[in-house]
């Protein structure tokens, strides 16, 4: 039988039950004909590709054809924002926006906050994963509607690692580390011919931003929050209460991947794209987001890898991973608010988040559909489970902070500056660049 949509379940009166099984309420819902006759003509902006989210839509069109007047139209992000005030400022605002937390702080001015007596605290938390908690905004409203989730994880080269007599991928950072000697292969010039992973510089790690996130979070530095007066704080772990300053020991542990005079060199700025050096098999270990799975079996089909978590500290207690997560959210200016809405709520069905996932290569963000993972793909087993310890936090635009955080390795391993310094750099300018 074909899940009731949310709207169904408020004619039905059963908002204590729908909370309970992941389900929310608009009070935006205006009775008479049902869901099925609010929705209407919805343009959606977004960061994510076309014709995945195309494909989605289509998907979801099958279960419920009242999203057949949902169309998508593509961004660029580094342009979002200025296209989105251009749009709102000459009444062409889209009615939603799909985008990531990555794109949040910037976007933010410009959003409609769905206020906290139209979607309870309770059903927001129990609908969605934990890091979805990022859209809330600080009078407890909500910035967006989460739809879905990019986890981190780990590709391995499942030749490389069996040929070097390793029966599995690390779980954990202590691990990986070890493993430098055993797969790294260099010339008698210290020049690098096969790397364990590409980590340590920047500019030719594919997804550095997330990985030195993933780091920072793991290690219980908490990046950025918002202050009392709504200002976003930032924190890089430069200070501590005794021993080494967390902040100072993910640089430390990440840098050293590029340093020739460490056992752990693996890696430097002279090598290729990690993304490109994994798709050539000159790379053992790649940290890269799930969805980047289809492209590695497209562009190389004869490419042996297989899908694993992220690795975690050894003496982790919980686990944690950095995330894309992406929401609709309703900007400014939009004319059809009301769709929009429910639009966003009926892709939050179960059925509709699990063919959204396999359309696009990504997780649902609701934990019920997360509950059932694909049983034959294993790369969507992980990312499901991945998905449910995935967090992101409030970073200027990602150009923005790919510059801070750039300026701030590089300062580290050619040695311009201390590890504490540095950090304090990147710390002031991405103060500087929230507030």
């Amino acid at each position: 039988m074909k899940n009731l949509s949310l709207f169904q379940g408020i004619l039905l009166g059963i908002f204590a039950l729908g909370a309970a099984i992941g389900l929310f309420v608009f009070a935006t819902y205006s009775g008479g004909g049902g869901a099925h006759s609010q929705v209407g003509t919805v343009v959606v902006w977004g960061t994510l590709p076309k014709n995945d989210v195309a494909s989605a839509l289509a998907a979801a069109v099958k279960d419920d054809q009242s999203l057949k007047g949902v169309t998508y139209v593509q961004e660029d992000p580094a342009n979002l924002k200025s296209d989105l005030t251009s749009a709102i400022a000459t009444g062409k605002a889209p009615d939603l926006v799909l985008a990531s937390q990555q794109e949040l702080a910037t976007l933010a001015p410009f959003l409609q906050e769905i206020p906290s007596s139209q979607l309870s605290a309770n059903a927001f938390q129990s609908t969605f994963v934990d890091g979805a908690s990022i859209f809330i905004a600080p009078d407890g409203g909500y910035y967006g509607i989460p739809f879905l989730v990019d986890p981190l994880v780990l590709f391995s080269n499942n030749a490389i690692l069996s040929s070097d007599g390793i029966a599995k991928p690390p779980s954990d950072w202590d691990g990986l580390t070890g493993l430098v000697p055993q797969v790294a292969q260099l010339t008698p010039s210290q020049q690098v011919t096969r790397g364990l992973i590409a980590l340590g510089t920047y500019a030719n790690v594919h997804d550095a931003l997330g990985i030195l996130s993933a780091l920072f979070l793991q290690t219980g530095v908490p990046m950025a929050a918002r202050s009392p007066n709504g200002l976003i704080t930032t924190d890089l772990g430069n200070t501590s209460n005794g021993g080494v300053p967390p902040g100072e020991a993910v640089l430390r542990f990440y840098t050293q991947f590029a340093d020739p005079a460490k056992v752990s060199y693996t890696w430097n700025g002279s090598l290729n794209d990690s993304q490109t050096a994994f798709l050539s098999g000159n790379l053992a270990l790649y940290i890269g987001y799930a969805s980047e799975a289809r492209y590695f079996a497209q562009a190389n089909p004869n490419l042996d890898f297989a899908v694993s978590p992220l690795p975690q500290p050894s003496t982790a207690t919980t686990k944690i991973t950095y995330g894309r997560i992406y929401a609709f959210m309703i900007p400014k200016g939009a004319t059809n608010n009301s769709g929009a809405y429910q639009a966003a709520a009926l892709l939050t069905n179960t059925a509709e988040q699990q063919s959204s996932a396999a359309a696009t290569g990504l997780a649902p963000a609701t934990r019920t559909a997360l509950a059932s993972p694909p049983s034959n793909d294993a790369v969507a087993s992980v990312a499901y489970a991945s998905a449910l310890y995935a967090r992101g936090w409030l970073s200027p635009a990602p150009g923005d902070t790919d510059q801070v955080f750039s300026t701030m390795i590089n300062n580290v391993i050619t040695g311009n500056t201390t590890l504490g310094t540095a950090l304090s750099l990147a710390e002031r300018s991405l103060a500087s660049l929230l507030q």
